[in-house]
């Protein structure tokens, strides 16, 4: 098994847990069970099939989007991090 790990603003979707268990081949698979086991946080990871564009999923220090996105092949033991962009603020005047 792969492990995810959650970030805080999404631990509210997870009962509170860090870092999910999760099984799959594959990025995609392993957060299709990451969703299976925590229905809420489909809408704040994907829209429809995608992956929403302000999450990150990283496998050590690697974005795979610079992989092979979701069919990134994952192995037992791989730490998944999901990191979620932040924008904001305002000019000064």
């Amino acid at each position: 098994m792969a492990k995810i790990r959650i970030p805080t603003p999404l631990r509210a979707y997870t009962d509170g847990a860090s870092d999910i268990d999760v099984s799959g081949n594959t990025v995609g698979e392993a957060l299709g069970n990451l969703v299976d086991q925590h229905p809420d946080l489909r809408l704040h990871l994907f829209q429809d099939d995608e992956l929403r564009s302000f999450v990150n999923i990283f496998i050590g220090d690697e974005d795979i989007r610079f992989m092979q996105g979701l069919d990134t092949e994952i192995e037992a033991g791989d730490s998944l991090r999901i990191i979620p962009s932040i924008a904001g603020g305002s000019a000064c005047n």
